[in-house]
């Protein structure tokens, strides 16, 4: 009999008039193949000089997952599903399309600067003071942010994302041409401490927190490799 297996998901944190709700996309089915590629950040540094470090960086380095989904909604619409038998997987594609859009201003939270330089004089026209006098005026605008996003790929890996890349491509369609079967490719690119840090929202300190778990729970698992290595590494060594 075979065993029961996690399912992978993607958790954004949808802002409400009460309490941010999650929209949880569980993966129906969990992808076979996962591309997990890394980056290595920008150099710190001037490379021409001669006391330049060449393993000195700015920052963590960049990690990215791409995978492909697949949606089918044969099961659901045998079992009675109302919203599979009167939208296939509509729903489905449409909560993952949602994560590729700005969320917008909501309540007028998000706001950035723009900054505009004046002049001031005496008289209040537009002449500057002694032609020399100026001050930078900042005023607010509204912003957009896309919505950060929890990748959960079991207990060990749930670290924040933002959604860089959606393709899908629809297969199969009901009589009034809902999709029914179709995949999803997806690119995800990690948000790092920095990025982190100026990501505002109520998945915030979430967000946080996933990636400071994921990292240590990655350098204790680097550590526990150190016992299968030593032993075999200690005679290579010109020491």
């Amino acid at each position: 009999m075979p065993g029961k297996f996690m399912k992978g998901a993607l958790v954004e944190f949808m802002p409400t008039v009460l309490v941010p709700l999650p929209n949880v996309i569980i993966f129906q089915f969990n992808p076979e193949t996962i591309r997990h590629v890394w980056t290595q950040p920008e150099a710190a540094g001037d490379a021409q000089s001669q006391n330049h470090n060449p393993l000195a960086v700015r920052g963590m380095p960049g990690e990215s997952f791409s995978f492909t989904l697949v949606m089918d909604a044969n099961d659901q619409i045998a079992e009675g599903n109302p919203i599979a038998k009167a939208t296939g997987i509509a729903s489905r594609l449409a909560a993952l399309e949602m994560l590729m859009y700005p969320t917008g201003a909501a309540g007028g939270g998000l706001l950035g600067s723009v900054s505009a330089s004046v002049s001031v004089s005496a008289g209040g026209v537009g002449a500057s003071l002694g032609g020399s006098a100026a001050s930078a005026a900042t005023r607010q605008v509204p912003q957009s942010e896309v919505p950060a996003v929890l990748f959960v790929w079991g207990p060990g890996r749930i670290v924040p994302v933002r959604v860089t890349g959606l393709s899908i491509e629809e297969k199969l369609y009901d009589e009034l041409l809902n999709p029914t079967h179709a995949e999803a490719q997806l690119e995800l690119r990690v948000l790092t401490p920095e990025e982190l840090a100026r990501v505002s929202g109520p998945l915030k300190d979430v967000a946080k927190a996933a990636y400071t778990y994921s990292q240590v729970l990655r350098q204790g698992l680097a550590v526990a490799n150190l016992a299968n290595s030593v032993e075999s590494i200690v005679g290579m060594l010109p020491l």
